[in-house]
């Protein structure tokens, strides 16, 4: 019994000694300080947003794949999406006539989000002018002409360079002293290359004369074969164009005669009659106009006209039986117009009716060269509403 009562005593004791330890260490609980807060992660800085790429149009008044003019501006556009990569975005419609719906498909590409529109002939212009007018936070650039805008400049090509060139080789290679030229729109820039291979032709060989048949249009094979053959039969044995296609030069391989391949090198349409091809390498100018928006440093109201000296014009594979003299003579004067040591249209130069255009050592400036309506001497026949 008195066991019992002690044992139950013990428990009590016990019990109670537990309770006043809880209590002890709940109070030791209350009177620690609180935990600091963690800090806060600092957030990561938000990626920069990509910018959008530059939307880049182009306008080409014949195919790509015509070999010439415009499958050389569509080089020009490829060089642009090597340059500048994922940056640029590029699109074409090829086909598009000098006429009122050129003004329709410049209209479209300026109204989908192109910021820049490259027209890519003569004919565009006043088309190009009014949307232009319409459009001004897009950047307009047309090839070859000559009315600007704050938001339309011009660009253009010397290619009476090549022509000039291209003459040089005619005047040593022909046998009849007859050249040919197959011209498309008679404007000054037409006119001055024909000007231009006759007066190549004639500082190697001074019997020369030069024969035009104009066919009215930039791209038309069928039209550009009959002239060719129609020069051939007149007596032209080495024939130049100013068109698009490589008609006149397959024309002269299956006459047996000679000819040049224009804005782009045609080797491959005539190798038997191919003597060499005045191209046109418009990448340089096309990547440096897209780096211009780029770079915010695009400027209306201006023109670029490059040649030989900016890489923008060559003549290029010319034939094994061309004399080692004559090509020595290119080389010469690509570097002669490369550091300007060689001047094209410099005095005396002589018109059609025996008078100075240029007298005696004057240099045409681009304003004279811009303006030309009249053949030179040797170039037989009437300029198409100009002055003989």
């Amino acid at each position: 019994m008195i066991d019992q009562k002690k044992r139950s005593l013990l428990q009590v004791t016990a019990l109670s000694a537990l309770a006043a330890a809880a209590l002890v260490g709940c109070g030791k609980k209350e009177e620690a300080p609180a935990p600091q807060a963690a800090a806060p992660a600092a957030s990561a800085p938000a990626p920069a947003a990509k910018p959008e790429p530059l939307k880049i149009a182009f306008a080409y008044v014949g195919p790509v794949g015509d070999g010439g003019w415009t499958f050389a501006h569509d080089n020009g556009r490829k060089a642009v999406e090597k340059e500048f990569g994922d940056k640029v975005v590029t699109s074409f419609v090829e086909n598009v006539p000098e006429s009122a719906d050129a003004e329709r498909v410049i209209r479209e590409m300026a109204s989908s989000g192109n910021k820049l529109v490259f027209g890519t002939t003569f004919g565009y212009m006043e088309p190009m002018l009014k949307v232009a007018g319409d459009f001004k936070d897009v950047k307009f650039e047309h090839a070859t002409g000559y009315k600007q805008g704050e938001n339309l400049r011009t660009y253009d090509s010397r290619t009476y360079e090549g022509a000039y060139m291209a003459g040089v080789i005619a005047g040593k290679m022909t046998k009849t002293n007859t050249l040919g030229v197959v011209g498309s729109v008679p404007i000054p820039e037409v006119i001055r290359n024909i000007n231009s291979f006759t007066l190549g032709a004639q500082s190697v060989n001074p019997k020369i004369k030069t024969k035009v048949v104009w066919v009215g249009k930039w791209f038309d094979p069928p039209k550009e074969t009959e002239a060719a053959t129609s020069l051939i039969n007149g007596g032209a044995d080495v024939l130049m164009q100013n068109t698009d296609s490589s008609a006149v030069l397959q024309t002269a391989e299956k006459m047996g005669k000679r000819a040049f391949g224009w804005d782009s090198d045609m080797t491959a349409y005539g190798p038997k009659a191919h003597l060499g091809s005045a191209v046109i390498n418009w990448g340089p100018y096309y990547v440096k106009a897209v780096r211009d928006v780029l770079e915010n440093k695009w400027a209306g109201n201006q023109g670029a006209w490059w040649g030989v000296k900016e890489g923008a014009i060559d003549m290029v594979s010319l034939a094994a039986d061309v004399p080692d003299e004559t090509k020595k003579r290119i080389d010469e004067i690509k570097a002669g117009l490369k550091d300007g040591s060689f001047v094209i249209w410099k005095g005396p130069i002589v018109g059609q009716d025996g008078k100075d255009v240029l007298a005696k050592d004057a240099v045409a400036d681009d304003k004279f060269l811009g303006g030309i309506n009249f053949y030179v001497k040797g170039v037989e026949g009437k300029v198409p509403g100009g002055k003989k």
